[in-house]
């Protein structure tokens, strides 16, 4: 095999296994080899499988075309696999195996994918880190709570990993990672076999290491046709993050050197609109997810309060003080938020955004601030954090696009032409 056979795009991948170039026993090998070799800086994995290349084997043995044949990934500690435990990172669960995969693995397993082992979370995927550290300063938060999947993914370690998002949980690690990742649109996949905080929340996210591998995987998915590339480009919207927090300045400069940089590709922009609904579905968010996630933990505060982290504590008890009206009121004002965005993007196809406020901080006591991607995940809307851009000492700064549930091939046209411009801007 070409011992770089492992590191190609995705769909090169398994048209190697394909042409007998290479096989998925010998990927999924050459990728182990890379997470071994990385994990040491990293501490991305709670658990790596066993029986990898016996899996990988089957894929060779059936002769079946699968369009993620062979492909390795990693899968966050929230999300069920097979003969692992899920903890959630948490010393509180249960450590026993779980006998089944989530709906989501499953599905990643008939299109050929290899489960390489479980990634690191935050617990119960709130605030309280796990021990991995970035893979451009070790000495600098990934983010969470899809910290070990960003990781991962972002320290070229495997192709492809799980994550799941409730307020930042995958946009922010993918932003400070230098990973490209997705959030998809909530309620639109199922998420039976997922450890969650707020059902009105939650939503399921994958982790690439371009934008052309995280449409491929999509597009295997969720069974749609994403086109690789289109002429008419959507018409964005530029958001510079409705002083929901203060931008780095490095971040503040990305953004203000957009409207260039979109000209120079052919994209046509223009500024968002829209701050005082960002700010209310921003505040909104907090009460949705705080009031849920009490319901949600309220058995496992009952049982194992004084082992659980104190942000998590504090999360369950400002729940527990948010009132049913107060929750039904912002569910309302959601939806019909919900229809003004839908509305506002009938002309402009994709909002262009922050994917976080800045670099990773410095430190690995915290992950963080979600704040940017609350208003958008309140929303349940798809979003692509599209990497390629550096501060000033290399650190990745992520952007997001933003669209609309079911019109995700306007967010990947924006992204596969964004990309590209932001790496060649970084190497400037």
């Amino acid at each position: 095999m070409n011992s770089a056979v492992h590191t190609w795009p995705i769909e090169d991948q398994v048209a190697a296994i394909s042409n007998g170039t290479t096989t998925a026993e010998e990927l999924a090998g050459a990728v182990r080899n890379d997470i071994v070799r990385a994990e040491p800086a990293l501490a991305a994995w709670v658990e790596l499988a066993t029986d990898h290349l016996a899996e990988a084997r089957i894929r060779d043995e059936s002769g079946q075309s699968q369009p993620l044949r062979g492909i390795s990934m990693g899968v966050k500690d929230l999300i069920d696999v097979a003969h692992f435990p899920t903890r959630a990172g948490s010393a509180t669960t249960d450590d026993h195996a779980v006998d089944t995969d989530a709906a989501c693995v499953a599905r990643l397993r008939s299109l050929g994918a290899v489960v390489q082992g479980k990634t690191v979370t935050t617990e119960f995927g709130y605030f309280a880190p796990g021990p991995t550290r970035n893979p451009y300063g070790n000495g600098h938060t990934p983010g969470g709570s899809s910290s070990g999947s960003a990781a991962a993914v972002g320290a070229a370690a495997i192709p492809l990993a799980l994550g799941t998002q409730t307020a930042g949980s995958l946009t922010r690690p993918a932003s400070f990672c230098g990973a490209t990742g997705m959030v998809l649109a909530h309620g639109t996949t199922s998420l039976q076999g997922i450890t969650g905080l707020s059902e009105s929340l939650d939503s399921l996210g994958l982790l690439t290491r371009t934008v052309a591998d995280l449409r491929h995987v999509f597009a295997s998915f969720t069974g749609r046709t994403i086109p690789d590339s289109r002429r008419d480009l959507p018409r964005v919207c530029l958001w510079a993050g409705s002083d929901l927090g203060l931008l780095d300045p490095a971040m503040a400069r990305l953004i203000d050197a957009l409207p260039t940089l979109l000209a120079g590709i052919g994209i046509p922009a223009e500024p968002l609109h829209w701050d005082d609904n960002i700010r209310t579905l921003a505040d909104d968010h907090v009460t949705v997810m705080a009031y849920e996630a009490a319901r949600t933990l309220d058995t496992v505060m009952a049982q194992h309060s004084t082992a659980l982290s104190a942000p998590l504590r504090e999360l369950v008890d400002s729940g527990r003080s948010i009132s049913d009206l107060a929750q039904a009121n912002a569910l309302r004002r959601r939806s019909e938020l919900q229809g003004g965005f839908a509305d506002l993007l009938a002309d402009c196809s994709v909002v262009i955004g922050p994917g976080a406020l800045g670099p990773a901080p410095a430190g690995l006591a915290a992950t963080g601030s979600p704040v940017l991607s609350r208003p958008w995940q309140l929303l349940g809307a798809p979003v692509v954090v599209v990497p390629g851009a550096r501060d000033g000492s290399g650190m990745p700064l992520g952007l997001q696009v933003i669209g609309r549930p079911g019109h995700e091939d306007d967010v990947f046209a924006v992204a596969a032409v964004l990309e590209p411009a932001l790496r060649s801007m970084s190497a400037s």
